[in-house]
C-alpha cells in the first residue's frame, strides 16, 4: 500500500506541475456533450502526456505502456480526474483498440498502430452502430468484399463518436454474403481520409455534434487490416466491448462525484437543500455513487465478462437521474437560458443518451438475464 501511496503522490505532483502555463486553461474542459471545447489544446495536452509516458499506462511495457498493475491504473485514473485535467481525446484508441490489438492483432498490426496510438499521433473512432442495428450489434449490414488485395466497404454507421476528427475507424462489417447474426462478420481497420468515406455530424439536444453518421461508398482498406480471422469479427468486437468497461470507469466516477458535489453546492447556495425530499435524494445519490465504485472495483478484480453489463446499467441510470436531480435543485431557473445552456442543463440533456449509447438498458438487461443468470433467451 505504501508503494501505491507513493505512486499516487507522483501522479498528483506531475499533474499539478504540468496543468499550468500553456495548459492551465484546459482544466475541466471536454467530455460528453462538450467534446467541442478547446479540442486542439486538449490534443496538445494529450501529446504532452505521451511525451512523459502518461498515456497507455496499463499496456504491457513490451507494447509501449507502463505495465501498471490494476491498483496503479486505478490510482492514475482517479488522480487524473481529481486534478481537473481535461477529458481525453484518444480514449477510443488507447482504451479500446489498443488492448484489442494487443489481444487479437498480428505483430505487424501492433507495430503499425500501437506506437501512433501511444503518441496520440492517430485518433480512432468506432464503427459499430447502424440505423438498423444499434444495440443489436449482430444485425449489422455494412458489407465488405475482397477485391484486388483490399477490402471494399459499403454501408452506413451512426452515432459514431468523434468520427469528424478521427484518422482511422475500427469497423464491424459483414464479409460473408448470405451470413446472418453473429456469423460472417469481420473487424476491419479503415482509414477515414479517403474519397469513399463521408462524415456527417449529428446535432444533439445540447447543440453540439460529437456523434456522427459515417457513410462507406466503396471505401477501401488493405486485406491484412482485419483483426483476427475473417468471419471472426464478433469475438473480437465483444473483446473490445469488455475493454470499454474497464478501469477508466473509475475515473469517470470521479467526474460524477465532482458533478454531484457541484449540485449539492448549488442546493446550499439557493436554499434548496432545506427541502427534506431533495436532501434525501441528494443523500441517496451519494450512497449510490459509492455502490458504483464498490461494484466497479469488484468487477475489475476478475477478468471482464458479461457481468460488466451490470456496471453499465448502474452508472448510466445513476447519471441520467443526476441530470434530473440537478434540474429539481435549480427549480424554475433551470427552465430558461441566456442563449446558451449552463452546465446543469447540458447534463440533463446529454445524460438522456447515457442509457442508450454503449448498449441500451434493454440490451444490458438481456445480457444479464441470459449470460449471467442463465435465463432462457428472448424469443426473436
Amino acid at each position: 500500500m505504501e508503494d501505491h501511496e507513493r505512486f499516487r503522490r507522483e501522479v498528483a505532483s506531475w499533474l499539478a506541475d504540468n496543468l499550468a502555463g500553456e495548459f492551465a486553461g484546459v482544466r475541466g474542459l471536454g467530455g460528453p456533450g462538450r467534446e467541442h471545447e478547446a479540442f486542439d489544446e486538449r490534443l496538445a495536452w494529450e501529446r504532452h502526456l505521451a511525451a512523459d509516458g502518461w498515456t497507455c499506462v496499463g499496456w504491457p511495457e513490451a507494447f509501449g505502456g507502463r505495465g501498471l498493475s490494476l491498483a496503479e491504473q486505478v490510482v492514475f485514473h482517479e488522480e487524473y480526474a481529481a486534478s481537473g485535467a481535461p477529458a481525453r481525446v484518444s480514449h477510443l484508441g488507447e482504451q479500446l483498440l489498443g488492448p484489442t490489438l494487443i489481444a487479437f492483432g498480428t505483430d505487424e498490426q501492433r507495430r503499425r498502430f500501437l506506437p501512433a496510438i501511444r503518441a496520440v499521433d492517430e485518433l480512432w473512432c468506432q464503427g459499430y452502430s447502424e440505423p438498423g442495428a444499434g444495440s443489436d450489434l449482430a444485425a449489422v449490414s455494412t458489407s465488405a468484399r475482397l477485391e484486388d488485395g483490399q477490402w471494399v466497404l459499403n454501408g452506413q454507421k451512426i452515432w459514431t463518436s468523434l468520427a469528424h476528427v478521427a484518422d482511422w475507424c475500427f469497423v464491424l462489417a459483414r464479409t460473408e454474403p448470405g451470413s446472418s447474426r453473429h456469423r460472417g462478420l469481420s473487424y476491419l481497420l479503415v482509414p477515414m481520409d479517403q474519397p469513399g468515406v463521408t462524415v456527417r455530424p449529428i446535432t444533439q439536444l445540447t447543440g453540439t455534434s460529437e456523434f456522427n453518421e459515417v457513410f462507406f461508398d466503396d471505401a477501401r482498406t488493405d486485406a491484412d487490416l482485419v483483426v483476427g480471422a475473417p468471419g471472426d469479427g464478433w469475438r473480437v468486437a465483444m473483446g473490445t466491448l469488455e475493454f470499454e468497461r474497464g478501469v477508466s470507469t473509475l475515473g469517470q466516477q470521479i467526474g460524477f462525484r465532482r458533478e454531484l458535489d457541484g449540485i449539492v453546492a448549488e442546493a446550499r447556495r439557493t436554499g434548496a437543500i432545506d427541502d427534506p425530499v431533495l436532501r434525501a435524494e441528494l443523500t441517496r445519490a451519494r450512497i449510490d455513487l459509492r455502490v458504483l465504485r464498490a461494484h466497479a472495483l469488484r468487477t475489475l478484480e476478475r477478468r471482464p465478462g458479461p457481468e460488466v453489463a451490470v456496471g453499465k446499467l448502474l452508472w448510466s441510470g445513476w447519471h441520467r437521474r443526476l441530470g434530473e436531480l440537478a434540474m429539481r435543485v435549480r427549480g424554475a431557473r433551470g427552465l430558461t437560458t441566456g442563449g446558451e445552456l449552463d452546465e446543469w442543463q447540458r447534463l440533463l440533456l446529454f445524460s438522456r443518451a447515457d442509457t442508450i449509447y454503449g448498449g441500451s438498458d434493454e440490451i444490458q438487461r438481456n445480457i444479464i438475464a441470459e449470460r449471467v443468470l442463465g435465463l432462457p433467451k428472448e424469443r426473436r
